[in-house]
């Protein structure tokens, strides 16, 4: 499948739902994951001898970190954590799964706040993407509030006029009654490479890339 090296070509893989996908994904395109979808496994790195392909799992917010020092050539994480975390890599395929939006989100009453660039109250675990989208997109003036746990609180108790948050189905958002104000980006899988890799494993890199992208995009 890939050039004769004994360098392992070492990917990245962000914990959780993506990690399953991906693993679907690379049995498909006919790279062995070494039981990396096996329920119930604890193990974090996973090989294909065959292939001189080297898997690991990490926590998604640090992904982008291991591809940017080079401890992985590629990287497959949410687009939301490359924009959170600001690495220096390339973003090179969208894989589409895990697709959702970020967005700002509150009651329905503040809407109004985000029209006449007002000094609004801001809480997201995205405080970057936050700040990038009021300051840099908006021209507005905005505190950030970084929150770690249960962002939909922050309105409903007074702590911040709006949130920016990720949205999926909008249920949680509906129960709590507050509703999408104003759409930042949409958000799916991404392919990130490390930027030495690119050039050094050039061959390698763009043959993986190239069978993932056609393997998405067959029934297109």
């Amino acid at each position: 499948m890939f050039s004769d090296d004994n360098r392992y070509l070492t990917i990245a893989i962000g914990k959780g739902r993506l990690a399953q996908k991906t693993a679907e994904l690379f049995e498909k395109i006919g790279v062995g994951t070494g039981g990396m979808s096996e329920k119930g496994t604890r193990k974090l790195i996973f090989t294909d001898e065959k292939d001189r392909i080297k898997l690991f799992l990490a926590k998604p917010s640090d992904v982008p970190t291991f591809v940017e020092y080079g401890a992985a050539d590629i990287g497959i994480v949410g687009k939301d954590t490359i924009l959170e975390e600001s690495r220096q890599v390339y973003e090179v395929l969208d894989l589409g799964f895990g697709a959702c939006r970020m967005c700002v989100c509150g009651p329905p009453e503040n809407a109004e706040l985000l029209k006449h660039h007002q000094q609004i109250r801001v809480a997201s675990k995205y405080p970057n993407i936050a700040r990038d989208y009021f300051h840099n997109r908006k021209d507005q003036t905005v505190d950030i509030i970084k929150l770690s746990g249960s962002v939909e609180l922050a309105p409903l108790v007074e702590l911040a006029d709006v949130i920016v948050d990720i949205v999926e189905t909008g249920s949680t958002l509906k129960e709590n009654g507050l509703q999408v104000l104003e759409e930042v980006c949409p958000l799916s899988a991404r392919v990130i490479v490390n930027r030495v890799s690119m050039h050094m494993e050039s061959a390698r890199v763009r043959e993986l890339i190239t069978k993932m992208r056609k393997e998405i995009y067959r029934d297109e």
